[in-house]
């Protein structure tokens, strides 16, 4: 490990994915769905003002003050969280792990504060890799049942801080939900409905109805480096952990960058 942290920021950095304030949030969900990317830079004029996240859109979207607005018409400016972080293309990459284990998207920055770059988990998890086995960086995983509504999971998403479930039907696995998975069903929904009906058909959305399947696991034996090169082919962000035959728990990139 001590030779990669001899690398640069510029070695892992990636090309910034940016958003205008003025932009609407269905381009801003379009373009980190299409680009595989979570959150991306948001600009005003040019500079960096903070990051737009799948989180925030979901949030914004659901809130009753949006419910008769369409996707179409509600600008990122209403979901920018300001905070974010930076850093030098010369800096070691040393630099990066704390950052990214607070920040999903660490920005770069030249000299002369101009955006050149971006670095996020996967970035670094190309170059580093946490040393232990699979049951050593998962983390605990969180449960729903199919038919529970989705304004529950969201309640219970912001409540709890937790951004991902495991979907059941009693004790079978089903799906897995996460953040994205609510962005994109509120963003269509909205689209689809007339404003006046969008509450109601909000409030009868089923988790079963916006989950992904199907679910993508591995073995709590297997290789940890072979499970991010899995994560990062595939541009998902987690999979589930089993043994014996069980989920016990799961696997994401936050999780992963804790453990370097």
């Amino acid at each position: 490990m001590s030779e990669k942290f001899q690398l640069l920021v510029k070695d892992v950095m990636a090309k910034p994915v940016t958003i205008a304030k003025s932009a609407f949030v269905s381009e801003a969900l379009d373009k980190m769905l299409d680009e595989g990317v979570d959150p991306l830079i948001v600009t005003n004029n040019g500079t960096v003002i903070g990051t737009t996240s799948r989180a925030a859109i979901a949030e914004t979207l659901g809130s009753r003050k949006t419910q008769s607005l369409k996707a179409t018409s509600i600008h990122v400016a209403n979901t920018v969280e300001e905070g974010f972080t930076s850093v030098y293309p010369d800096q070691g990459i040393d630099v990066l792990v704390p950052l990214l284990q607070h920040y999903k998207v660490v920005v770069v920055f030249d000299s002369d504060h101009r955006l050149i770059g971006q670095v996020a988990a996967g970035d670094l998890l190309k170059v580093l890799r946490p040393a232990g086995g699979v049951l050593d960086v998962m983390e605990p995983v969180y449960t729903i049942q199919g038919d529970e509504r989705t304004v529950h999971l969201r309640r219970r998403m912001l409540d709890e801080g937790i951004d991902r479930f495991i979907v059941e039907e009693g004790d079978t696995v089903i799906g897995i939900v996460t953040e994205t998975d609510v962005a994109r069903a509120l963003h269509a929904l909205k689209d689809l409905v007339e404003g006046t009906h969008q509450d109601y058909r909000i409030r009868n959305l089923l988790v079963r109805d916006i989950m992904s399947t199907p679910v993508i696991t591995v073995d709590a034996d297997a290789d940890v480096s072979d499970v991010i090169d899995l994560m990062l082919k595939k541009n998902i962000s987690s999979v589930p952990v089993k043994q014996n035959g069980r989920i016990v728990g799961i696997i994401t990139r936050n999780s992963l960058v804790k453990a370097l």
